[in-house]
């Protein structure tokens, strides 16, 4: 297992262009939204807080989504377009471990993302650190393990990368509907607030604990239902070719 994680991390760092868009672009975009002075500003739709305060939860799910649906699915798919996984069926490996691999050094990669956005917004913006520390690793482990099975589920079904990546844009843009990325929350229904609330990758949760409380543990529940559920999908229906 450690030498398929091995396998994977370098075919990840060489892949720059992505791996450093996957990293960087959360931080660099609270650096742009950063420069606009009316969002350095107190303001009552954001409960007292500043916009970049509270659009930090957002940039998580940006983060876990981005690179759970849009990086997962479409290496996979190309894997299997260019006959790597064809010769890795004539192995002893179980594909359950190449899932595996690919969402233990993604999931590294989402974590390092998240991090550098914290310390940006920290130095740079004074954004306070997460009140809810505990709580808000609970909540990007939950959510991120929800987007990332979501992702390999298109990836074990989708037929070649185009697929993959078609399918994968859907789902994407939704979550990013939901997660309030798009617009803020508070300008969304209360509908759509609260389906956005139990979706992975769970920008309730992570608002919840980035503010100052712990998260409700149904949202967290709910996230770690659909990780084990698509998940198991995901194992059941992966096809080498």
């Amino acid at each position: 297992m450690l030498r398929i994680v091995e396998v994977e991390a370098r075919l990840f760092l060489r892949d720059r262009l992505n791996s450093l868009f996957a990293v960087l672009f959360p931080a660099v975009l609270l650096l742009v939204l950063g420069a606009v002075p009316a969002l350095r500003t107190p303001a009552p739709e954001f409960g007292g807080l500043r916009f970049i305060d509270a659009y930090m939860s957002s940039l998580v799910v940006f983060t876990l989504a981005f690179i759970g649906l849009q990086r997962v699915p479409t290496v996979v798919a190309t894997y299997r377009e260019k006959g790597v996984l064809r010769r890795l069926s004539t192995t002893p490996m179980h594909p359950a471990r190449l899932l595996v691999g690919q969402m233990v050094v993604n999931f590294a990669a989402a974590i390092l993302s998240v991090l550098l956005t914290i310390v940006v917004g920290y130095l740079v913006f004074g954004v306070d650190l997460p009140h809810h520390p505990l709580g808000l690793a609970a909540a990007v482990v939950l959510g991120g393990a929800g987007t990332f099975a979501l992702g390999l589920v298109i990836a074990a079904l989708a037929p070649n990368a185009r697929a993959a990546g078609g399918w994968a844009t859907a789902v994407f843009m939704l979550l990013m509907f939901f997660g309030g990325v798009y617009l803020p929350r508070f300008m969304l229904p209360s509908v759509v607030r609260s389906i956005g609330s139990y979706t992975p990758p769970g920008v309730e949760a992570l608002q919840q604990a980035w503010l100052g409380t712990a998260p409700d543990w149904r949202h967290l529940a709910i996230m770690g239902l659909v990780s084990l559920v698509a998940g198991s999908v995901a194992a059941k229906t992966f096809r080498w070719e």
